[in-house]
């Protein structure tokens, strides 16, 4: 057994408070002092500590995983921390050491985060370092790219996932946006500033306040008093004037505690304080909802925003987590469709504000002042599974699970909804052929992650009602599904175990006991980096441990002395493995405190050596006192028990008398090594009769030494129960009194109080002094293991390595100092023969190489007990066979989970990737086996086990559209809001012009027509999560935009914001509503008249011929002059909404061209928009073609999809596309595609060659035409 270097971390340091990630590569980091700890939280154990900060670690962010992975771009393990005194390493974790490692001078870092959103570079760190410099690094080469200085002091940023030029940054008492952030050029402006102000926690939030103040008298105060205290959330650039603030509204910034983008809803920001959010609509700059907690609630710490469904994780005080989802609110119909009128002043009945309810929230954790939550965070990839970092090293991991719910249990909340991904039960009796599609079989989907839970946040709308919801109603509730615990805070004294030995090597486990101050005792397994037991034993400080064998150690404590200098002496024996704790030295009046304890080489005698008070002597196995020395003796300084004894000769002497049968029994064998034996009491585990006998007669003779304060040495032997004082040797001139002793081989070292070592030589019987001026030497142990003569010298401000040379000399090898190169040391010990190891104040177990330098290794050396399935630790080579076996196998009849056939070279590649499959859940896997829908499923499923980013988005959404595509047909929704006679039938699939139309009535058996209408239900998908945006489909994308306009709508309190209104009113067809808020404007306004013809204008246009051409004219005049708005406005008002879009493109204006789009055309109009939107996505400056991918994804555009794939040479996700394409029927081979489809396959099966797969790429090339033949002849050759 190697026991390689590492750290085993303690209690965390106050700055380690928010420094805490979980990654899309599915691990958890934490900081813990100066380190950065590692946890898998599948197996909950620590995998990783990284070393080599000098101050505490403040910040960490694992990398971004969005872009594709192949062998020259492998998955891999990169992870970035900054500490207190600004440095910021980023390091490969699985190796264990740091890649770039940069800073700006000494300035700490507020805040940091890897730059997504762009396909340019994933080496991008962005950086806040106080008081307000923004810097863009490259974390591959630590090169600083730019620096950007603000004007106002920031403390933390948000970007917008939404659009990546986007920033927020939190100031100590306003808002900074800044909207032109990018890469290769420093932001030029100083961003837009804002001032805050809160909805008074005494007027509550839905209330009106009519306290009327000087302001609300100069804005006239209407029956919209709610919504102006509302609208003053975010004002203007300048501070507002004193009268605008009244006392109870003003909230200074600096009590916010968190501001971020919110991920599932554009234009969202969330603003958190201790005892309320606020949910911010940047288009608008006000609150569009608010959650509040009652008085009894424990406040709020921190909030984390999910980006599958608009759900919030918040943290208390306490330590509980509530989960609050976000209120549906189609209940609110959408306006009233032109010509009904319908409109009064009277606000609506239901509030359209964006709510929360809270579905669901754990215990609180015993939260104390020395024991608080400094961490939390939420897996990324599943948002379902939840960390939580405690001050004292705690990690507890939470998981959310849902309940079925009874129909006749009633909620107070709306019912939450699964996404229906089980079968409907009229399917699940359907039985689908070899080569049917979809799949059906009774095994029940996996619910990896939160979209599996629960359905989306906006339902689809059918006839103006929701739709029929296919899940079923539940609950959540969380479960804790792993506790970590690491070394306590106050550690005051470790011991090893017992060495390795021959004898002991099939049990061994490297065990150090930790002694604490509270009284508990750890242990810690060395060389899987965990804590591995814990015991509470004694009620004070724990002074010193020795083990009686592998399994078995004694233990004492005592309070710090009082004025009388005795105290209560507390013993202990332990069984680790049965938990059992015996107490020893019972009854005893206080005495004088117990110094050092010393177990005999053959674990059969100890002895006990006390401050004031004389020696007393043990036998170990019946725990029982032999003897105590006489008072007039004197008291020990120092005491060791010699390595010599004389077992060989009692070995005769047994063999002698007859005892032959000793050596079968393995008696003798055993008696050699009695400190390995496994036994909690050395060698009573023998039952026979004889050998007790023999055992009771004969007992081994051992001896020890001690000095006492003038430095004598005193030399006793011990035998049975007789101690007999042999030789009594003079104080060595050179020492002054002697604190230790250690005895190994014929070498005898003491150490004293000046830090002078003086080492005997038994043997030559030569005594040498060595002064180390390093001061009090206070232990002195060797190292482990035959023929090593290494031992150590522990000193106040240090640990000096030596050895022993072949003339008998010491000399020092290596040393560390402490404080300057490590915390201060409290204790040391040899882990292994070439491994020292100590334990600092700061709480942590170092393991260091002999030089006493490197105290890390990679993760394959932490030899961990419970393996990890991470495809993260595997070679390039490996994860990307891991992948293909996983994404599919069309080259096999029938799927199996087990890679054979690899060249000799790969072989240990294949052990490898076997190992990750067998780690895989079974279940997971039996549904892999029998995908509901084949390639694209297994694709989407195995991203989320490899918690690719990139692929999770690719295949979301192409599943979703691929579905939809085979359930829609051509013809989609008309231009207007349709009436409710249209949408009724808006989601039954229309016959394809290709298909006759009486298709049907050809099918006699109505059995088929009943399975192709389940089948036609089963490809129908909930509509695509807020956080697609532009990606969702065109009428979920307008459902969700009018219910915005009219949350705006009831928000008004202002004239620009009336008018921003009335605007998306007309862009959205609605001028009945446009028209009344236009004469809405009041007659003192300068604006008034204009507003006026502007409605009647509005009102009177219904399309007419004659007044087309002007208007269009017109609307073109305005936008050539600068007033592209009001230009688009007019466009739209005529039906020209594709022209206005053209405009809108033209000069720049991209995503507000989209917005209208999707609200306002018919498909042909909106694809020719969202077409030229995706060219401008592919071109060299924006160079976003993930991006683009998702949008032709959305258009139903596969062909151009494998095309951007294969220019992008991402062929197996190219070839893996076209597979699931085929299979929905939704791409043929025909003249055009053969070709394209071919050199795909080719590529394809050059990538499979590469990796080993020889089945594979003889498959792909049989599919890639000619040149397909050509290469499978080098196939053929290559694997020969």
């Amino acid at each position: 057994m190697k026991l390689f270097p590492k750290t085993i971390t303690g209690s965390l340091h106050a700055q380690n408070k928010g420094a805490c990630d979980w990654g899309w590569q599915g691990l958890f980091a934490y900081g813990s002092q100066n380190f950065v700890s590692v946890v898998d939280p599948v197996t909950v154990q620590v995998i990783q500590v990284l070393h080599k900060h000098k101050a505490n670690v403040i910040k960490i962010k694992w990398a971004k995983e969005d872009y594709h992975h192949d062998v020259n771009s492998p998955y891999c393990l990169r992870l970035a921390s900054a500490d207190a005194s600004g440095n910021i390493i980023a390091w490969d974790v699985s190796q264990g050491h740091a890649r770039a490692e940069f800073s700006d001078g000494n300035k700490p870092v507020q805040d940091m985060d890897w730059l997504g959103q762009q396909d340019a570079s994933r080496d991008l760190l962005v950086a806040l370092h106080p008081p307000y410099s923004l810097i863009l690094w490259n974390a591959d080469t630590g090169t600083r790219l730019w620096k950007k200085t603000y004007t106002e002091t920031l403390i933390s940023f948000s970007f917008d996932r939404f659009n990546s030029r986007n920033v927020v940054f939190l100031g100590q008492d306003c808002i900074v946006f800044i909207d032109d952030f990018m890469i290769n050029k420093t932001p030029s402006s100083n961003g837009k500033k804002y001032y805050i102000f809160s909805p008074s926690s005494h007027a509550g939030g839905n209330s009106a306040n009519h306290n009327t103040s000087a302001n609300n008298l100069e804005r006239k105060a209407s029956s919209k008093n709610l919504a102006q205290r509302m609208s003053r959330i975010l004002v203007g650039e300048s501070k507002p004037s004193k009268p605008v603030q009244t006392e109870e509204e003003t909230v200074a910034v600096s009590e916010c505690l968190q501001l971020s983008f919110h991920p599932s809803c554009r234009h969202h920001i969330i603003l958190l304080y201790p005892r309320e959010m606020l949910i911010l609509d940047l288009e608008i700059n006000q609150t569009v909802g608010m959650v509040s907690l009652d008085k009894t609630s424990s406040p709020f710490v921190q909030v984390l925003p999910c980006w599958q469904r608009d759900v919030l994780m918040c943290l208390h005080e306490s330590g509980s987590i509530s989960v609050r989802i976000r209120r549906k609110s189609n209940n609110l119909c959408t306006p009233a469709s032109e010509g009904t009128g319908a409109f009064d002043d009277t606000p609506p009945t239901v509030s359209m504000d964006v709510a929360y309810d809270l579905r669901s929230q754990t215990d609180p954790l015993r939260v104390t002042r020395h024991n608080r939550v400094y961490g939390f965070t939420v897996s990324p990839v599943s948002e379902r599974t939840i960390g939580l970092v405690m001050s004292d090293s705690r990690v507890i991991f939470w998981e959310m699970k849902t309940v079925d719910v009874k129909s006749s249990q009633q909620s107070i909340n709306s019912p939450l909804f699964t996404p229906g991904a089980t079968l409907p039960s009229a399917v699940q009796n359907v039985t689908s052929g070899k080569n049917e599609f979809p799949v059906i079989t009774g095994i029940p989907y996996p619910k990896m992650v939160l979209t599996d839970m629960i359905g989306p946040s906006q339902l689809p709308v059918m006839g103006g009602l929701r739709s029929d919801v296919k899940g079923h109603s539940v609950q959540l509730k969380f479960i804790m599904t792993g506790l970590l615990q690491g070394v306590h805070t106050y550690i005051t004294c470790i011991r090893m175990c017992p060495p390795l030995t021959n004898k002991n090597w099939t049990i061994y486990e490297p065990r150090l006991a930790l002694g604490t101050f509270s009284g508990a005792i750890q242990t810690v397994n060395v060389a899987s980096g965990q804590v591995d037991r814990e015991f509470s034993i004694h009620s004070s400080m724990v002074r010193g441990i020795e083990w009686c064998g592998l399994k078995t150690f004694l233990s004492y404590a005592y309070p710090n002395p009082g004025p009388s200098g005795l105290v209560k002496n507390e013993f202990s024996h332990v069984d680790i493995l049965s938990g059992k704790v015996t107490h020893i030295r019972l009854h005893r009046e206080e005495e004088s405190p117990l110094e050092s304890m010393q177990i005999s080489h053959l674990k059969q005698f100890f002895v006990l050596g006390f401050k004031d008070k004389p020696l007393e002597l043990w036998d170990l196995k019946s725990l029982t006192i032999i003897r105590e020395l006489p008072k007039t003796f004197p008291r020990p300084t120092a005491i060791v028990w010699s390595p010599s004894h004389s077992l060989k000769t009692m070995k005769k002497k047994l063999l002698d008398s007859g005892s032959d049968d000793l050596d079968k029994s393995g008696h003798g064998s055993r008696c050699s090594e009695i400190d390995t034996s496994t036994t909690s009491s050395g060698m009573s585990e023998h039952a026979g009769g004889k050998e007790k006998k023999t055992q009771s007669k004969m007992s081994v003779r051992e001896h020890f030494v001690m000095t006492d304060k003038d430095g004598t040495v005193f030399h006793f032997i011990v035998e049975g129960n007789l101690i007999s004082d042999v030789t009594k040797i003079p104080p060595d001139s050179g020492l002054s009194t002697v604190t230790c002793l250690a005895w190994k081989g014929d070498f005898l070292v003491f150490g004293d109080v000046d830090g002078t070592q003086c080492l005997w030589d038994l043997k030559a019987k030569i005594s040498r002094t060595t002064p180390s001026s390093r001061g009090w030497i206070k232990k002195i142990r060797f190292a482990p293991g035959r023929e090593n003569f290494k031992f150590f010298t522990l000193h106040n401000d240090g640990l000096v390595v030596w050895d022993i040379n072949q003339d008998g000399k010491s000399e020092i090898v290596h040393f560390i100092k402490s404080p300057k190169d490590i915390a201060k040391i409290v204790d040391a010990e040899w882990a292994g023969s070439d491994r020292p190891c100590v334990v600092t104040t700061s709480g942590c177990v170092h393991v260091f190489d002999l030089a006493l330098k490197i105290a890390n290794s990679s993760i394959e050396q932490w030899d961990l007990q419970d393996p990890l399935m991470s495809p993260y630790l595997l070679p390039p080579k490996a994860s990307q066979l891991l992948k293909c076996i996983l994404q599919h196998q069309p080259w096999t009849d029938e799927l199996s989970f087990e890679l054979d056939g690899m060249r000799e070279d790969d072989q240990e590649i294949q052990r490898a990737v076997n190992t990750q499959l067998n780690l895989i859940d079974s279940e997971l896997l039996d549904y892999l086996r029998n995908c509901q829908f084949g390639t694209a499923q297994r694709c989407l499923l195995t991203a989320r086990i490899f918690g690719d980013e990139s692929e999770l988005h690719f295949w979301t959404v192409a599943l979703h559209y691929l579905r939809s595509t085979k359930v829609q047909s051509s013809s989609k929704s008309p231009s207007r809001v349709p009436s409710n006679s249209d949408t009724s039938n808006l989601f039954v699939p229309q016959t394809p012009d290709y298909k006759e139309t009486n298709d049907l009535v050809l099918l006699d058996n109505p059995e088929e027509i009943e399975k192709k209408k389940l089948l036609t239900q089963l490809f129908r998908d909930q509509p695509l999560e807020r956080c697609y945006d532009a990606v969702v489909d065109n009428q979920s994308f307008k459902k969700y935009q009018l219910d915005r306009v009219s949350l705006h709508d009831s928000k008004r309190s202002t004239y620009d914001h009336t008018q921003k209104c009335a605007e998306n009113y007309m862009l959205l067809g609605q001028t009945d509503r446009a028209v009344q808020l236009l004469l809405e404007t009041e007659a003192d306004n300068e604006n008034y008249y204009i507003d006026s013809l502007r409605a009647c204008l509005v009102a009177s246009i219904r399309s007419s011929g004659a007044s087309q051409s002007t208007i269009k004219l017109v609307a073109t005049n305005l936008i050539a002059n600068g007033k592209l708005s009001e230009g688009v406005q007019l466009l739209c008002l005529i039906d020209k909404g594709l022209d206005a879009c053209r405009y809108l493109q033209t000069y720049g204006s991209w995503d507000k061209a989209v917005w209208l789009a999707k609200s306002s055309l018919n498909f042909a109009e909106c694809s020719e928009v969202i077409k030229r939107w995706a060219d401008h996505l592919c071109s060299t400056q924006v160079n976003h073609k993930s991006k683009a991918l998702l949008v032709l994804l959305s258009l139903g555009q596969f062909v151009k999809v494998v095309e951007m794939l294969y220019g992008m040479r991402s062929f197996d996700r190219a070839a893996c596309f076209i597979e699931a394409c085929l299979q929905f029927g939704v791409l043929e081979k025909t003249s055009e595609t053969a070709s394209l489809i071919e050199a795909v396959f080719l590529e394809y099966a050059r990538f499979l060659t590469n990796i080993g797969l020889r089945k594979a790429a003889e498959y792909y090339c049989n599919l890639a035409g000619d040149k397909g033949e050509q290469f499978l002849k080098e196939v053929e050759i290559l694997f020969t």
